[in-house]
Protein backbone atom coordinates (compact mmCIF):
# COMPACT_ATOMS: atom_id res chain seq x y z
CA UNK A 1 0.00 0.00 0.00
CA UNK A 2 1.31 3.69 -1.15
CA UNK A 3 2.09 5.76 2.23
CA UNK A 4 2.35 9.77 2.37
CA UNK A 5 4.77 11.30 3.08
CA UNK A 6 4.39 13.15 7.14
CA UNK A 7 4.41 16.88 6.17
CA UNK A 8 1.46 17.59 8.70
CA UNK A 9 3.48 19.89 10.59
CA UNK A 10 5.11 21.94 7.59
CA UNK A 11 3.30 25.03 7.24
CA UNK A 12 2.92 27.02 10.65
CA UNK A 13 -0.72 26.85 12.46
CA UNK A 14 -2.20 26.39 15.87
CA UNK A 15 -1.05 23.64 16.97
CA UNK A 16 -3.55 21.55 19.09
CA UNK A 17 -2.88 18.04 21.15
CA UNK A 18 -1.91 15.53 18.95
CA UNK A 19 -4.13 12.69 18.42
CA UNK A 20 -3.76 9.59 16.00
CA UNK A 21 -6.31 10.71 13.49
CA UNK A 22 -7.05 10.08 9.77
CA UNK A 23 -4.37 13.03 9.31
CA UNK A 24 -1.28 10.80 11.61
CA UNK A 25 -2.94 7.46 10.41
CA UNK A 26 -1.63 8.46 6.39
CA UNK A 27 1.52 9.56 6.98
CA UNK A 28 2.56 6.97 10.09
CA UNK A 29 5.01 4.89 8.35
CA UNK A 30 7.02 7.90 7.64
CA UNK A 31 6.61 9.52 10.38
CA UNK A 32 7.86 7.02 12.75
CA UNK A 33 10.58 6.06 10.66
CA UNK A 34 11.62 9.76 10.65
CA UNK A 35 11.24 10.79 14.27
CA UNK A 36 11.86 7.45 15.67
CA UNK A 37 15.90 6.83 15.99
CA UNK A 38 16.56 2.82 15.70
CA UNK A 39 12.48 1.64 15.17
CA UNK A 40 13.44 -0.40 12.38
CA UNK A 41 15.98 -2.33 14.81
CA UNK A 42 13.52 -2.67 17.54
CA UNK A 43 10.84 -4.59 14.91
CA UNK A 44 13.25 -6.47 13.29
CA UNK A 45 14.49 -7.32 17.10
CA UNK A 46 10.60 -8.18 17.96
CA UNK A 47 10.54 -11.04 15.08
CA UNK A 48 13.84 -12.49 16.56
CA UNK A 49 13.07 -12.13 19.90
CA UNK A 50 9.57 -14.17 19.49
CA UNK A 51 11.11 -16.75 17.75
CA UNK A 52 12.63 -17.59 21.47
CA UNK A 53 9.98 -16.45 23.49
CA UNK A 54 6.33 -17.12 22.17
CA UNK A 55 4.77 -20.21 24.45
CA UNK A 56 2.63 -23.07 22.62
CA UNK A 57 -0.67 -22.73 22.77
CA UNK A 58 -0.74 -18.85 24.19
CA UNK A 59 -1.83 -15.34 22.73
CA UNK A 60 0.09 -12.59 21.88
CA UNK A 61 -0.97 -8.92 22.05
CA UNK A 62 0.27 -5.86 20.41
CA UNK A 63 -1.24 -3.47 23.00
CA UNK A 64 -1.25 -0.03 21.08
CA UNK A 65 -0.57 -1.77 17.64
CA UNK A 66 -0.79 0.78 15.48
CA UNK A 67 -0.52 -0.29 11.69
CA UNK A 68 0.16 -3.48 12.75
CA UNK A 69 4.24 -4.23 12.45
CA UNK A 70 5.29 -5.40 15.40
CA UNK A 71 2.22 -8.00 14.98
CA UNK A 72 3.55 -8.78 11.83
CA UNK A 73 6.89 -9.26 13.33
CA UNK A 74 5.25 -11.40 16.21
CA UNK A 75 3.97 -13.76 13.32
CA UNK A 76 6.81 -13.75 11.11
CA UNK A 77 8.97 -14.74 14.10
CA UNK A 78 6.41 -17.21 15.88
CA UNK A 79 8.16 -20.89 16.14
CA UNK A 80 5.21 -22.47 18.31
CA UNK A 81 1.84 -24.10 17.53
CA UNK A 82 -1.16 -23.23 18.73
CA UNK A 83 -0.39 -19.04 18.64
CA UNK A 84 -2.80 -16.61 18.60
CA UNK A 85 -1.82 -12.76 18.02
CA UNK A 86 -4.44 -10.02 19.07
CA UNK A 87 -3.22 -6.19 17.35
CA UNK A 88 -5.36 -3.86 19.86
CA UNK A 89 -5.60 0.06 19.30
CA UNK A 90 -8.30 3.12 20.86
CA UNK A 91 -7.90 4.71 17.44
CA UNK A 92 -10.17 3.34 14.69
CA UNK A 93 -8.45 5.06 11.91
CA UNK A 94 -5.36 2.80 12.91
CA UNK A 95 -7.22 -0.29 13.05
CA UNK A 96 -9.10 0.04 9.73
CA UNK A 97 -5.66 0.60 7.96
CA UNK A 98 -3.80 -1.95 9.84
CA UNK A 99 -6.35 -4.14 8.77
CA UNK A 100 -5.32 -3.58 5.37
CA UNK A 101 -2.23 -3.91 5.91
CA UNK A 102 -2.47 -7.54 7.74
CA UNK A 103 -4.66 -8.72 4.94
CA UNK A 104 -1.56 -7.69 2.51
CA UNK A 105 1.51 -9.51 3.91
CA UNK A 106 1.56 -13.41 3.71
CA UNK A 107 1.63 -14.69 7.45
CA UNK A 108 1.49 -17.54 9.45
CA UNK A 109 0.20 -17.25 12.87
CA UNK A 110 -3.51 -15.94 13.17
CA UNK A 111 -3.68 -12.01 13.77
CA UNK A 112 -7.34 -10.66 15.37
CA UNK A 113 -8.05 -6.83 15.62
CA UNK A 114 -9.65 -5.09 18.33
CA UNK A 115 -10.46 -1.47 18.48
CA UNK A 116 -10.76 -0.65 22.59
CA UNK A 117 -8.04 0.88 24.83
CA UNK A 118 -5.66 -1.11 26.92
CA UNK A 119 -8.02 -0.73 29.67
CA UNK A 120 -10.79 -2.52 28.30
CA UNK A 121 -9.23 -5.21 26.79
CA UNK A 122 -9.36 -8.87 28.54
CA UNK A 123 -5.72 -10.18 28.48
CA UNK A 124 -5.53 -14.00 29.29
CA UNK A 125 -3.39 -16.85 28.86
CA UNK A 126 -0.50 -14.32 27.55
CA UNK A 127 3.07 -15.55 26.51
CA UNK A 128 4.08 -12.56 24.95
CA UNK A 129 3.27 -8.75 24.99
CA UNK A 130 4.41 -5.99 22.95
CA UNK A 131 3.72 -2.82 24.49
CA UNK A 132 5.19 -0.40 21.43
CA UNK A 133 5.29 3.54 22.33
CA UNK A 134 2.16 3.41 24.07
CA UNK A 135 2.85 3.19 27.66
CA UNK A 136 3.90 7.20 27.36
CA UNK A 137 0.41 7.95 26.06
CA UNK A 138 -1.03 6.89 28.93
CA UNK A 139 -1.69 9.12 32.17
CA UNK A 140 1.45 8.56 34.58
CA UNK A 141 -1.00 7.49 37.51
CA UNK A 142 -2.89 4.83 35.41
CA UNK A 143 0.32 3.42 34.44
CA UNK A 144 1.00 0.80 37.16
CA UNK A 145 -2.12 -0.75 37.56
CA UNK A 146 -2.23 -1.42 33.01
CA UNK A 147 0.90 -3.08 33.97
CA UNK A 148 -0.67 -5.19 36.70
CA UNK A 149 -3.51 -6.09 34.50
CA UNK A 150 -1.23 -7.17 31.81
CA UNK A 151 1.11 -9.33 34.40
CA UNK A 152 -1.82 -11.33 35.86
CA UNK A 153 -2.93 -12.19 31.84
CA UNK A 154 0.28 -13.42 31.75
CA UNK A 155 1.53 -16.89 31.81
CA UNK A 156 4.74 -18.08 33.68
CA UNK A 157 7.55 -17.81 31.88
CA UNK A 158 6.20 -14.99 29.52
CA UNK A 159 7.49 -11.59 28.31
CA UNK A 160 6.70 -8.48 27.82
CA UNK A 161 8.44 -5.99 25.41
CA UNK A 162 8.05 -2.20 26.61
CA UNK A 163 9.54 -0.03 24.17
CA UNK A 164 9.23 4.06 25.17
CA UNK A 165 10.78 7.28 24.53
CA UNK A 166 12.99 8.35 27.53
CA UNK A 167 14.36 10.85 29.55
CA UNK A 168 17.90 11.00 31.31
CA UNK A 169 18.20 11.82 35.15
CA UNK A 170 21.27 13.74 34.54
CA UNK A 171 20.15 17.08 33.12
CA UNK A 172 22.69 17.82 30.80
CA UNK A 173 22.96 14.19 29.08
CA UNK A 174 18.98 14.78 28.99
CA UNK A 175 19.40 18.27 27.19
CA UNK A 176 22.23 16.72 24.58
CA UNK A 177 19.94 13.79 23.98
CA UNK A 178 17.08 15.90 23.02
CA UNK A 179 19.48 17.77 20.75
CA UNK A 180 20.57 15.01 19.38
CA UNK A 181 17.13 13.26 18.68
CA UNK A 182 16.09 16.82 16.97
CA UNK A 183 19.77 16.65 14.64
CA UNK A 184 18.32 13.23 13.79
CA UNK A 185 14.78 14.65 12.26
CA UNK A 186 16.89 17.30 10.48
CA UNK A 187 18.59 14.90 9.10
CA UNK A 188 15.48 12.72 7.80
CA UNK A 189 14.30 15.95 6.20
CA UNK A 190 12.49 17.67 8.88
CA UNK A 191 12.65 21.12 9.33
CA UNK A 192 12.93 23.44 12.96
CA UNK A 193 9.40 24.50 12.19
CA UNK A 194 7.98 21.00 11.65
CA UNK A 195 10.21 20.03 15.10
CA UNK A 196 9.07 22.36 16.75
CA UNK A 197 5.35 22.40 16.05
CA UNK A 198 5.03 18.67 16.47
CA UNK A 199 7.48 18.69 20.33
CA UNK A 200 3.93 21.65 21.04
CA UNK A 201 1.39 18.85 19.88
CA UNK A 202 3.08 16.27 22.14
CA UNK A 203 3.60 18.33 25.26
CA UNK A 204 1.82 16.94 27.96
CA UNK A 205 0.36 14.27 25.47
CA UNK A 206 3.83 12.01 25.52
CA UNK A 207 5.05 11.75 28.94
CA UNK A 208 8.40 10.26 28.88
CA UNK A 209 10.11 8.79 32.21
CA UNK A 210 13.66 6.91 32.87
CA UNK A 211 14.46 3.66 32.11
CA UNK A 212 14.93 3.31 36.24
CA UNK A 213 11.62 4.80 36.62
CA UNK A 214 10.68 2.01 33.74
CA UNK A 215 12.05 -0.93 35.62
CA UNK A 216 11.29 -0.28 39.06
CA UNK A 217 7.51 -0.33 37.81
CA UNK A 218 7.59 -3.25 36.50
CA UNK A 219 9.64 -4.80 39.07
CA UNK A 220 7.31 -3.76 41.27
CA UNK A 221 4.09 -5.21 39.40
CA UNK A 222 6.26 -8.77 39.60
CA UNK A 223 8.39 -8.90 36.34
CA UNK A 224 12.19 -9.91 36.92
CA UNK A 225 14.08 -9.88 35.48
CA UNK A 226 13.99 -6.85 33.68
CA UNK A 227 16.76 -5.11 30.99
CA UNK A 228 17.25 -3.00 28.10
CA UNK A 229 17.85 -5.01 25.08
CA UNK A 230 18.01 -2.16 22.99
CA UNK A 231 18.68 1.97 23.03
CA UNK A 232 19.42 4.44 20.70
CA UNK A 233 19.37 7.82 21.68
CA UNK A 234 16.42 8.91 23.87
CA UNK A 235 14.21 5.69 22.82
CA UNK A 236 14.76 2.58 25.10
CA UNK A 237 13.06 -1.18 24.97
CA UNK A 238 13.13 -3.38 27.66
CA UNK A 239 12.39 -6.77 28.56
CA UNK A 240 9.93 -8.44 31.19
CA UNK A 241 9.37 -11.94 32.26
CA UNK A 242 6.79 -13.34 34.29
CA UNK A 243 8.50 -15.71 36.62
Amino acid sequence: MTQSNDNIYATKQTVGPFRFDEKVVAVFPDMITRSVPGYEDVIKGIQQLASEYTIENTNCYDLGCSLGAASLAISYGNQKQGVKIYGIDNSEAMIERCRSNIDGFKHKTPISLMNCSIQDTNIENAGFIVLNYTLQFIAQPDRLAILKSIYDGMVSGAVLILSEKIVFEDELINANMIKLHHQFKRDNGYSDLEISQKRNALENVLVPETIKQHIDRLQEVGFQPVCCWNQNLNFASLIAVKP
